[in-house]
């Protein structure tokens, strides 16, 4: 019996549905606590995992050279990490800003970018190789159909008909969104997404599907209600309030994650999730 389906974000290529359950769970059921509800058991629950759409074929020998700042494609993946530098940088001081003068070995605008979001809370501890993962992902879920589409099955395989509520994390609101959008009979779900970039003009709002019209975008048929949760220091969820742009049926709330703003752990036990997810569940 699958109560509630977690769909997950960027750079899960690695993992599975398993892991990721085990992984969320227990986080998931501390915000019930904290909110004052009971916990969720296992088969409650089940992942829309779509991660290995993304994992590169293994190789003979020493396998593929790392991705470095020459390897960035112009476009969405450029303007993904200039755009997580710049957020990076006004919500941490550490973060040196695009404005703040380039060292000589590192001329070019990626490289500055990658640097400095190495000291950023989001992408610290990472290689280079890592973050631009991420922002290629995010592209190739825009620009390849096929992509696009898999995750979408993925995610309508895991709803039943005794599904009330989706999770979504990061990218995984877009799939969340794009997938409700496409299936108006399923019936009175309730959408919490947390840390969504969906909002964010230029880069992700103007490609979703269904287009947006004269800037509003439309309202997922079977949502009866959306709860939508961000850390104001969140890199990837750049613009914070959804409902400006989903309408103002959508409820956003602002959490404290602490140094790890966009960590999908910190965002599942803050209690207001477990209260969200506890009034569905109810």
């Amino acid at each position: 019996m699958t109560r509630v389906v977690l769909v997950h974000g960027i750079a899960q290529q690695l993992k599975g549905p398993e892991s990721i359950a085990e992984a969320w769970l227990p986080s998931l059921n501390d915000g019930l606590a904290l909110s004052g509800s009971g916990t969720l058991p296992r088969p409650d629950v089940s992942v829309a995992f779509y991660g290995d759409l993304f994992r590169r074929p293994g190789h003979r020998g020493l396998g593929e050279p790392p991705l470095d700042a020459s390897d960035v494609e112009p476009g969405l993946e450029n303007d993904l990490l200039l755009s997580w530098w710049q957020a990076a940088a006004d919500a941490e001081a550490r973060v040196p800003g695009p404005d703040a003068p380039g060292r000589l070995r590192t001329p070019r605008i990626v490289q500055r970018a990658l640097n400095a979001l190495s000291h950023s809370a989001f992408f610290s501890g990472l290689a280079e190789g890592a973050m631009i993962g991420s922002a290629r992902q995010v592209r190739r879920y825009f620009t390849e159909p096929e992509v696009q589409q898999a995750a979408g099955e993925r995610l309508a395989r895991a709803v039943t008909g005794e599904t009330t509520v989706i999770v979504a994390h990061s990218l995984g609101s877009v799939v969340a969104y794009e997938a409700l959008c496409a299936h108006p009979q399923w019936q009175d779900l309730t959408l919490i997404t947390l840390g969504s970039p969906l909002a964010v003009r230029g880069l992700v709002f103007d490609r979703l599907r269904p287009t947006p019209h004269e800037g509003a975008a439309r309202w997922p048929v079977p949502v009866k209600r959306w709860v939508n949760i961000a850390d104001h220091g969140d890199a990837v969820a750049l613009v914070k309030e959804l409902a400006p742009s989903f309408g103002t049926r959508v409820q956003d709330l602002a959490v404290d994650n602490g140094a790890h703003a966009h960590d999908v752990r910190p965002y599942l036990t803050a209690r207001e999730t477990g209260l969200a997810l506890a009034e569905a569940l109810a």
